[in-house]
Parts: structure tokens; C-alpha cells; sequence
């Protein structure tokens, strides 16, 4: 089985949800062995704003193309590769500013491609990369889900349920550690609720329980 660890916080060792990530990471191992993880750390390592040079190879150009385009092309292809390769994705997923950070936007916007991880049929679009478990440590300085203004307001774990779905990931699973930077109290009552989803989310949900046992 593949994993891939990606995570995207801008704040290093002092990240919640990397913290998250990597415990999630770690108890899927322990109940999955011999799961094999790459980790990717966008804050490190992320592709560039999404550019026209980017987007050429997508358009059906496949003469001509420029040094940047064979450039920006080389980078999406490697990381829409490893996607697809994985059969489970852990994402390290901080609200930013309402949304996500825009390293994981960089990064959803290079494995968004037509014929690859979506397609457009007669009946309209089509997700191409079913079959997989995602698993999202979702953190948040404030607390958003109780409160009709507060989930309005999120435009995180709402994002990517939408962008996953729309490539065919049904089983997006989420440990979420909200108010973290509302005091001592709330982020160690908030540390424990997601510990104990780690444990809850790391069971395989029935629609996939055989997918895992077959490729375990």
C-alpha cells in the first residue's frame, strides 16, 4: 500500500496540523503494515502559481513548446503521478485566511487535469482517481463548525471535499483540531478530540474495507 504525507503549514515544528499529519501517518502504519510513505512538504518543495506555461501541455500543444512549458509541464506531471500512484493521501491542512494555504492550492491546481484525475463525458465530468482514502488533519485558530456564521465563513475542509469529489475520491475523511489559538485549555481540549478521531477515522470505512485488504 502507498501513502503519501503531505503537508503545507508555513510554520514548521510549531504546526498543529502538521503535528496531526504525522500522528495519522503513523497510526495508519501500525494498522496497516508494510504501508509505504512518501512525504511531501509543500512549504519546502511547492510548484509555482499555477501559468499559461503550465497550462499549455494541457490544451493538446505538444509541438513547439518552450523551454518553461517543458519545465512547468515536468513538475505537474511528477506530482499528478504520485496522486495517482497512492492509495491513501494524508493531507496537513491549516485554514488560512478562510481557505487553505496556497502551497496546497499550487498543488491542486497541478493534479487538476483532464484525462488524468477527471474527464468530461456526455453525462458531464467524471472523477478518474477512485478507490481512494484521504484523510485531511484540518486545523483552525478559531472555532468555525458550531455556529451557521462560522461554517460560512470556511472555505477549507468545504474546498477540498468539493475539489476531491470532483476527482472521484468518495472517502475523504477528516480530523479536525479547531480554536487552537484560543488558549492553553482550548488547544489541549481540541489536541484531544482530534486524537481520539485519528483513532476513529484510521479504521477502513466499509465502502472500502476490501479495496484496503487488497492491497495491503
Amino acid at each position: 500500500m502507498q501513502l503519501l504525507h503531505i503537508d503545507s503549514a508555513i510554520t514548521g515544528e510549531q504546526s498543529v496540523s502538521r503535528q496531526l499529519s504525522a500522528q495519522i501517518v503513523e497510526a495508519w502504519k501500525a494498522s496497516h503494515p508494510g504501508t509505504h510513505v512518501q512525504h511531501l512538504d509543500l512549504a519546502q518543495d511547492a510548484p509555482g502559481h499555477f501559468t499559461m506555461d503550465a497550462m499549455a501541455p494541457r490544451t493538446g500543444q505538444t509541438e513547439g513548446l518552450s523551454d518553461a512549458q517543458v519545465r512547468e509541464n515536468a513538475v505537474s506531471e511528477r506530482l499528478v503521478a504520485q496522486f495517482l500512484a497512492a492509495d491513501v493521501i494524508v493531507i496537513g491542512a491549516p485554514l488560512y485566511n478562510f481557505s487553505i494555504p496556497s502551497q496546497l492550492k499550487a498543488w491542486i491546481d497541478r493534479i487538476a487535469q483532464p484525462g488524468r484525475t477527471f474527464r468530461y463525458t456526455a453525462n458531464g465530468p467524471e472523477g478518474m482517481a477512485q478507490g481512494k482514502t484521504v484523510i485531511i488533519a484540518s486545523t483552525r485558530g478559531g472555532v468555525y463548525s458550531t455556529s451557521e456564521a462560522g461554517r460560512a465563513l470556511e472555505h477549507q475542509e468545504s474546498y477540498l471535499q468539493v475539489v476531491l469529489g470532483f476527482f472521484g475520491v468518495t472517502d475523504v475523511r477528516f480530523v479536525r483540531a479547531e480554536g487552537v489559538a484560543m488558549g492553553a485549555d482550548a488547544k489541549a481540549q481540541a489536541m484531544t478530540a482530534a486524537s481520539k478521531a485519528i483513532a476513529e477515522q484510521i479504521q477502513p470505512h466499509a465502502a472500502n474495507q476490501d479495496r484496503i485488504s487488497q492491497v495491503a
